[in-house]
């Protein structure tokens, strides 16, 4: 049965009709990217609901240590997806188990790695995050649950993502929005009851949930991936592919911490309340932002699939339809938050003064719709074909190379509304060079090798 299920979900991806095929990718994907985003603005959203912003800001403070350790996950989750892709491309299938095994047993040991040095250095980590003596408390409160859950909440990242490799998206999505609606449904109890380390314990509480998910399904459905010890596999044909196909995305996301933390601590002298209208807007253009990514990341398996297998045919017609897909539907979803604005805002944070600042926030947030949709198509185009070097360099423009300094340049110029408008001005940049980039490199790549495909 098993094997049946893999032959269907191969041919579907060599074969398959495009809109079909994007429907099983990309929908679950995009929900699991939609829950992601929903985590985060369930504790915001509830957490608003006491009125008070320095809570607001705390969560906001701490959220760039939450995306470190997604972002580790990522390096595993995503790197291990595109690694076994390429692998049943080839009819690896031994291959696949030890690329499955390595990437759980590593998100393991990486989460309690992770909540070692936060416990241990917990002062340390709030300083760098920008907390003053309003939001310490409350940031400290978050983190140490947080930490507490490392190895679950790295698990619920990873697993996912390795269960996407061969088209099992559904199954994918069905954990997550367990998690989702668990904490959804505990934080308006635990909150009132803890304060912010109630929205962390119901975090890490709907995590454990969607793993027992995954936990099921391996057991049951995933016949092809391997969790036991004895397939671990250190040798750098497994440990490399996967690192180096995650590294992208993960530098990505973690950069996204690391400029977060930065923009973060340079809101702040303009008080708690700029950080919070930042941190409502910021969730709200996630939704767009995130979708967008959900439909790239969605047609990953497909792309790295028929790269592999040499089908040129098929690839340029996913990844044309996919880039015109993700434009489409970035631009449709920030016309919508833009026209209902306001009424985003009041659902988080009926403060006046957050309102204001959350205007302006919100517009930067969502104009980048567009662009972003040409940003991240390059960025999955690159990584799923195992051109990790380029995938890196192309990363590290948004999150890195461009943004940080425009943080600084855009504050001296136009002070809390340049720093509002520095994402919007960085992403528009690394679209354009990133267009450029993988078009160049994806017609070398047809020049090159039209005879082997």
């Amino acid at each position: 049965m098993q094997k049946h299920q893999a032959s269907t979900n191969e041919e579907m991806l060599r074969s398959g009709n495009y809109w079909q095929l994007a429907r099983k990718l990309c929908i679950p994907a995009i929900l699991i990217m939609l829950v992601t985003v929903l985590y985060h603005m369930a504790d915001v959203f509830f957490i608003g609901q006491t009125g008070d912003p320095n809570k607001v800001a705390a969560v906001s403070l701490a959220s760039p240590m939450f995306s470190i350790l997604s972002g580790l996950g990522v390096l595993l989750g995503n790197g291990g997806c595109t690694a076994i892709s390429l692998a049943l491309g080839r009819g690896e299938y031994e291959r696949i188990k030890k690329i499955s095994a390595f990437a759980v047993w590593g998100a393991i040991l990486i989460g309690f790695v992770f909540a070692a040095v936060v416990l241990l250095l917990m002062q340390g980590v709030c300083g760098l995050l920008g907390t003053d003596s309003n939001t310490q408390a409350f940031t400290q409160e978050y983190l140490r649950v947080i930490a507490i859950g490392a190895p679950v909440i790295m698990l619920t990242n990873v697993v996912p993502a390795l269960i996407r490799a061969d088209g099992s998206t559904t199954d994918s999505m069905i954990g997550n929005m367990i998690g989702t609606v668990l904490n959804i449904v505990l934080d308006p109890v635990l909150i009132p009851i803890m304060g912010v380390s109630g929205a962390a314990v119901a975090t890490v509480t709907a995590n454990v949930v969607g793993l027992m998910y995954y936990a099921y399904f391996l057991r049951t459905k995933g016949k092809i991936y391997a969790v036991h010890p004895k397939y671990i596999s250190l040798k750098k044909d497994v440990v490399w592919t996967v690192i180096s196909l995650g590294l992208p995305l993960s530098i990505s996301t973690i950069l996204g911490s690391v400029s977060g933390a930065v923009a973060n601590n340079l809101m702040m002298q303009y008080g708690s309340v700029a950080v919070a209208g930042q941190s409502v807007a910021s969730r709200i253009g996630q939704m767009v932002s995130m979708t967008v990514m959900g439909v790239c990341m969605g047609m990953q398996p497909a792309i790295s699939f028929n790269y592999s297998a040499r089908n040129l045919k098929r690839l340029t017609e996913i990844l044309k339809k996919t880039t015109c897909l993700a434009v489409v539907v970035g631009t449709v979803l920030s016309a919508l938050c833009l026209i209902f604005r306001d009424q985003l805002l009041n659902a988080f944070l009926n403060n006046p003064e957050v309102l204001d600042i959350g205007r302006i926030c919100l517009l930067a947030s969502i104009v980048i719709g567009p662009f972003f949709g040409f940003y991240q198509i390059c960025t999955t185009y690159l990584q799923a074909s195992g051109k990790s070097k380029q995938a890196i360099i192309v990363s590290l423009l948004e999150k890195g190379l461009v943004y940080i300094p425009m943080l600084f340049i855009m504050n001296w110029l136009f002070h809390l509304y340049g720093i509002v408008f520095a994402g919007t001005v960085t992403t528009v940049i690394s679209a354009v060079v990133a267009l450029i980039f993988c078009y160049k490199d994806y017609r070398k790549e047809l020049k090159d090798h039209a005879t082997d495909w």
